[in-house]
């Protein structure tokens, strides 16, 4: 069984919050294949995830410090979110050091911190330096923001049986029809054969994954819930636990 390996950068990511969207995609791709190698019918290496919790430990205290970079003023919300990311990437290197069971616990709900320290970090810099969200190019209704920032977590996965295609997500659901437009529009793509299967026995399923100009749209209106139906998405960062189970499966 060969060693993980992390996922490089795709593009040059301009912004702190694109950085950390970008980082919650590398950590569901690190997931997944803990997820398979788990499953693999041989027992899997046990360092062979060693190399990829490495660098994905290394790239979260780079974001830590494209944070810093900005010289934001301090603010307690500021300060959760840069604490939040040094518990992620401790959590991430701490991993490396465990057989792949544990170390897919450890990093369970990164994907998903990851993308509520992107709508802090969001909210924050707008507030701190007066601006306020720039309108992407591309118009989309509340939906499909909503599947954007579904995507960003790791929740949604798209497989198809008796050549019918159909969505597997968290609530709210992600319909395929808006997953195609989606992709339509060059903001999501799938990878097949990633994701773990939908039954015992079954074929993996295909990981749904933003692609730079998804990020890039995501980022631009991602921030706290607010009234009205076609506001900028939020999503809520928590702090991450010590120890956590291994992530539910989309339904």
């Amino acid at each position: 069984m060969s060693t993980l390996t992390a996922e490089p950068l795709l593009f040059d990511v301009p912004t702190p919050v694109e950085r950390l969207l970008h980082l919650a995609g590398q950590y569901t791709r690190h997931n997944d294949a803990l997820d398979l190698h788990l499953r693999a019918a041989t027992e899997p290496e046990p360092q062979a995830h060693t190399a990829s919790a490495q660098r994905l430990a290394a790239d979260t205290r780079m974001a830590v410090r494209a944070i810093n970079d900005q010289r934001l003023y301090e603010s307690t919300e500021l300060a959760e979110t840069v604490v939040q990311l040094k518990q992620l990437a401790f959590l991430s290197a701490a991993s490396a050091d465990h057989g792949v069971q544990v170390a897919r616990e450890l990093t369970a709900l990164a994907p998903e911190t990851a993308v509520g320290c992107a709508v802090s970090l969001a909210a924050e810099t707008r507030r701190r330096r007066g601006a306020s969200a720039i309108a992407p190019d591309v118009r989309l209704t509340s939906d499909q923001r909503s599947a954007l920032a579904q995507i960003a977590s790791g929740h949604v996965v798209a497989s198809s049986s008796l050549g019918r295609e159909f969505t597997r997500s968290r609530d709210p659901k992600v319909l395929m029809s808006t997953l195609r437009t989606l992709e339509s529009k060059g903001l999501a793509e799938r990878t097949p054969n990633s994701a773990l299967p939908a039954y015992h026995g079954g074929p993996p399923q295909d990981r749904v994954r933003l692609t730079p100009a998804g990020i890039t749209v995501l980022a631009s209106g991602i921030g706290p819930p607010a009234a009205g139906p076609d506001t900028a998405l939020g999503a809520t960062a928590r702090p991450i636990p010590a120890t956590s189970q291994a992530a539910t499966r989309s339904r």
